[in-house]
């Protein structure tokens, strides 16, 4: 009986920590798809190398967030299909895809990493189509 017990146990962990690993790029392609920087800025790392058409840095998390602001409302954000998303030996989860604007459609990369026990995105490229 405490074998049987275990076994679920054991199972329920591996299924939530599965869980709790996909809706850290489940929520960003949320907010990509809604043009929400504030609900992407959630998932930034501290410091993030961001990549624009017109510039690329390594940007804090408050400039980032302007930043990404910036882009979403000058461009106009309608929607955001994924390509590819996968992980990297549970270290971390990626997401490739393109941004659909008013201004035109922006090919779309995400690196997240694990930090502590959280994804947080390291790097996030936008290069015109």
């Amino acid at each position: 009986m405490k074998m049987k017990n275990f076994t679920l146990l054991t199972v329920a962990f591996i299924a939530f920590a599965s869980f709790r690993f996909q809706s850290g790029i489940e929520d960003v392609i949320s907010a990509l798809k809604s043009g929400n920087s504030s609900s992407l800025s959630r998932h930034f790392d501290n410091y993030i190398d961001v990549t624009l058409p017109d510039k690329s840095s390594n940007y804090s998390k408050s400039q980032a967030e302007q930043i990404i602001k910036d882009f979403f409302g000058n461009t106009g954000v309608r929607n955001f299909e994924v390509k590819h998303k996968g992980d990297n030996d549970n270290k971390g989860q990626f997401c490739i895809g393109t941004l659909h604007t008013k201004n035109g459609n922006y090919r779309t990369t995400v690196y997240m990493r694990m930090k502590g026990d959280k994804q947080v995105i390291q790097e996030i490229r936008f290069q015109s189509l």
